[in-house]
């Protein structure tokens, strides 16, 4: 696609399997791709397999993000790491958990952001920003207290980063999933009892897959959304919709 031969793009979340098939599908098309997580060898395959570039840092480190990040030469950012911490009710919550699910998913996204857009405003030449957010800041889910709620304040991040760098000529959206079934994911949505009743209010009525989500992502990075910012797009089978 065109566009996305303007400067290295940061993939966050790198070493799971959306942000490996964000990675996939953007070395496809041609983009200079820098891979990030905390798991060195699943990032080393990653490389071998498809010829990106790698660097191991924490999101909860400011420290870590500003190392990894200060002076490169990034056009685009995709924020796909993340925790889903735990299933839970309010009642129930472990705040321990809620405030790793925060530092990571929203806290680690901000910083990416902090230092990511001054690299961008440095080199002059705009750039884009997805962030990967979840159907659990849209909608409801039962004993997703802590993951939605770390996903609404990333889609905050998303709108106020948009009206901030957009004067730099640097766009930020989100996009919302719905559940991928992994095995990570196959232990909770897999139950019959959850699996059923979701997927009957789902008008598409099935999963997503790694490859549907990174499809849309790799679109808002290119020269075709050029005039999208501070856009939340579903990629949930409509069920938010309903």
């Amino acid at each position: 696609m065109k566009g996305l031969d303007r400067g290295t793009i940061l993939v966050t979340g790198a070493s799971g399997g959306i942000g490996g098939a964000i990675v996939r599908h953007l070395v496809a098309e041609g983009a200079d791709v820098l891979a990030s997580g905390r798991d060195g060898d699943r990032l080393a395959a990653l490389a071998a397999e498809t010829g990106c570039d790698t660097v191991v840092f924490d999101l909860a480190s400011e420290e870590s993000v500003r190392a990894a990040i200060e002076g490169r030469d990034l056009f685009g950012v995709v924020n796909c790491g993340g925790f889903g911490g735990e299933i839970a009710t309010p009642m129930e919550t472990d705040i321990e958990v809620f405030d790793k699910v925060i530092t990571i998913n929203a806290r680690g996204a901000l910083l990416v952001t902090k230092y990511a857009s001054r690299e961008m405003i440095r080199r002059g030449q705009g750039g884009v920003i997805v962030n990967v957010s979840s159907q659990a800041s849209l909608v409801a889910l039962r004993g997703h207290i802590s993951y939605g709620s770390s996903k609404a304040a990333l889609d905050n991040i998303t709108r106020v980063s948009a009206l901030e760098l957009g004067p730099h000529g640097i766009r930020v959206n989100s996009v919302h999933p719905t559940v991928v079934m992994t095995p990570m994911s196959a232990w909770y949505w897999g139950r019959p009892e959850i699996e059923g009743p979701f997927l009957q209010t789902m008008p598409l009525g099935r999963w997503a897959t790694e490859d549907e989500i990174a499809a849309p992502v790799v679109f808002l990075l290119s020269d075709g959304a050029s005039m999208i910012s501070g856009a939340a797009l579903p990629i949930d089978g409509g069920f938010t919709a309903v």
